[in-house]
């Protein structure tokens, strides 16, 4: 008597999973990785006394004072309201004919935070993201 079947079954493993796992977590590897963009090597780069300078189209520049008046190009604005100040840009732009000139905004130590905040919005509508700010050099 013969009880057994005659089963001739190979065993397959499907690695379709695996793979699908391996991937998946190649990913996950990737995005998370961050590179050091920071160089191993230390150097000294060389100076100079009168370096010149290259040309530059010739920058708009913002005055405001301690008293939080605003002068664009040499000209007061009429007020302090943010309307004002960008038809004053806006108006000094087209003047200019230019596109996108660079921007320096000179305040004063004492003027109000919110004044300068506030140039530097209506600098970012009217699409002048090129700007400075100036300051002058400390006596040692």
């Amino acid at each position: 008597m013969n009880f057994r079947k005659n089963i001739s079954d190979e065993v397959d493993v499907n690695l379709t999973p695996l793979i699908d796992v391996v991937f998946l977590l190649l990913i996950f590897f990737m995005v998370t990785t961050t590179f050091d963009k920071d160089a191993k090597i230390n150097i000294n780069l060389p100076t100079t006394q009168n370096a010149a300078a290259a040309p530059l189209k010739k920058p708009m520049e913002i005055i405001i004072d301690a008293q939080g008046k605003y002068f664009v190009d040499g000209r007061e604005v009429l007020n302090n309201k943010p309307e004002t100040l960008f038809r004053a840009m806006s108006q000094a732009l087209n003047e200019r004919g230019e596109k996108i000139p660079p921007l320096i905004i000179s305040a004063d130590a004492g003027t109000n935070y919110q004044t300068v905040v506030t140039a530097m919005d209506i600098a970012g509508r009217l699409g002048l993201t090129n700007f400075s700010m100036a300051t002058s050099q400390s006596g040692k």
